[in-house]
């Protein structure tokens, strides 16, 4: 009995040219004997689930299914919960991340999602608002900008899967370096993790993240933070962050988050 990969996707990963990190997923999931359930409660789109399932299914899943929570009282329906309790992998859907939180936070889904993913070897993947929800706190509205500011980001409370770190997504894109440096300036426990689209960071039982797809991840190890001005800043008011690691991880390397050492493709394929 052990833990099940978490392996949040900065969201938009390619679907069908080379939809590397989709069938990474389901390899890790069990390939041909890979049960899948989808979970598109974020989005608005009733095609969302569905595309998903028709994705896995193409790609050599044993089955596949989606699972629509739109209400609260969805989450005890038995026959859905069954489908949780059977698969091997879940795959969380983009679209907005409170959505998420306030329709299956704190539900019987949730709990099994953690209980499942820590005990019994499920492997649980989502994008863009399904990767920020898996870690214990998330990132739930920010602004965009370099730099840390004292009201830049807001967080809510996530699934709970890990506590070794905090997920920002479509990255370089929609420039939100400085949300996630004002997200670990209240808190420099965890690690920070801002991925870019298509891109994904497997993270093994052991904790050690592996960067899948074409973009980079953005690594901010804070654990030896020796300042922070959050406490004293102003609305509005630039912070200070002194003492930050940072890491730009692309396809093939590697981060350790217990010891917090990143490797780059030539070295893992020396050792």
């Amino acid at each position: 009995m052990s833990r099940g990969y978490i392996v949040p996707i900065g969201g938009a990963e390619e679907k069908f040219r080379d939809p590397a990190i989709l069938r990474r997923f389901l390899k890790v999931c069990g390939g041909p004997d890979a049960r899948v359930v989808v979970i598109p409660t974020a989005s608005r789109l009733v095609e969302t689930g569905p595309r998903y399932v028709e994705l896995f299914k193409e790609f050599g899943a044993a089955n596949a299914v989606s699972l629509p929570f739109e209400e609260r009282s969805d989450c005890a329906r038995e026959d859905w919960l069954t489908e949780v309790r059977d698969a091997t992998g879940v795959f969380i859907t983009g679209g907005n991340q409170l959505r998420l939180s306030t329709t299956i936070g704190g539900t019987a889904v949730a709990t099994l999602l953690r209980h499942r993913n820590h005990h019994e070897e499920l492997h649980v993947g989502g994008t863009s608002a399904g990767a920020s929800i898996l870690s214990e706190h998330m990132i739930a509205y920010g602004e965009e900008g370099p730099t840390p500011r004292c009201d830049m980001v807001a967080l809510a409370p996530g699934f709970g899967l890990t506590q070794e770190f905090i997920v920002d997504q479509h990255f370089q894109q929609r420039d939100r370096l400085g949300r996630l440096l004002t997200a670990l300036a209240f808190n420099p426990r965890p690690i920070g993790i801002g991925l870019d689209e298509d891109t994904a960071a497997f993270i093994s039982p052991e904790d050690r993240l592996e960067v899948v797809g074409s973009g980079a991840i953005t690594v901010i190890d804070p654990s030896e933070m020796e300042f922070s001005s959050m406490d004293s800043a102003r609305r509005h008011d630039p912070v200070s962050v002194i003492g930050i690691r940072l890491h730009i991880l692309t396809e093939g390397c590697t981060f350790d988050l217990h010891s917090r050492e990143a490797t780059h493709p030539a070295a893992n394929l020396s050792s």
